[in-house]
């Protein structure tokens, strides 16, 4: 029997367009309660340095006013930090941020020297009882390093994938997921993966029986102008169920 996968809403987005016109609404805490009762399993919200969609005041809502996980996407910098020990999420999942980026661009540097900055982020995120995730390329080398670093959960970066042309340049995209997913599996690390996926190219990603959670939300937010954000994630969730339900032991 393959394990449940589980399914995190990132509703950035709906903070996105409040911020442009600013007051209140559309509420992204309206927008995860939705999410909860169309079936996600968890929500997910990157607090970013320039504040440019979610802001602090929706951190501390998302915590304390909705009944699934939070999921606080964040750099690994002492502001960061120290928000999280505040408001002390479900999980915290380290992103690569730049200012100029329209959204996250590629995995977090994880080898090298960037481990000794990682490291003390890592244990102080954990001993304060906060899952911690690192999102990282689908690169057997990066999962070694995640895994030196003490990390127990990985997400694999699904941007390429979800970018590259259907047929052999996605199909070797797929092969680098697949490649990485087992190899967290083998490690004892947990895998998730996210950015980019949408009704066509969930499916695979889905069927991989190592992932355990999928983290979408631009897709899912753009539907819901069309369908409602109910009718966007139940569609999705049933996309994966069905997916999932192929995939060999």
């Amino acid at each position: 029997m393959t394990r449940q996968l589980r399914l995190g809403v990132n509703i950035d987005h709906v903070a996105t367009v409040r911020n442009a016109r600013g007051g209140q609404h559309p509420d992204p805490v309206a927008a995860a309660l939705l999410a909860a009762e169309a079936g996600a399993d968890g929500i997910t919200a990157h607090l970013r340095e320039d504040r440019r969609h979610i802001v602090d005041r929706d951190i501390e809502r998302l915590r304390h006013d909705v009944p699934l996980p939070l999921n606080m996407e964040m750099a690994a910098t002492p502001e960061m930090v120290g928000i999280a020990l505040k408001i002390r999420p479900h999980a915290v999942c380290l992103v690569p941020e730049k200012r100029e980026e329209r959204t996250t661009e590629g995995g977090l540097n994880v080898q090298g020297a960037a481990q000794e900055s990682l490291r003390p982020v890592i244990q102080a995120l954990g001993e304060a009882g906060i899952r911690v995730s690192l999102f990282i390329e689908p690169d057997v080398r990066a999962l070694d390093a995640a895994h030196a670093l003490g990390a127990p959960v990985v997400e694999l970066h699904t941007g390429a994938y979800c970018d590259a042309v259907p047929g052999p340049a996605r199909e070797a995209e797929f092969t680098r997921l697949s490649t990485a997913a087992f190899h967290a599996q083998a490690l004892g690390l947990e895998c998730h993966a996210g950015h980019g996926l949408a009704y066509d190219t969930v499916a695979p990603v889905a069927a991989l029986a190592p992932i355990v959670e999928l983290n979408i939300g631009h897709f899912l937010i753009g539907e819901a102008l069309f369908g409602g954000l109910a009718q966007a994630v139940g569609h999705m969730r049933a996309l994966m169920a069905q997916a999932r339900a192929t995939a060999p032991c």
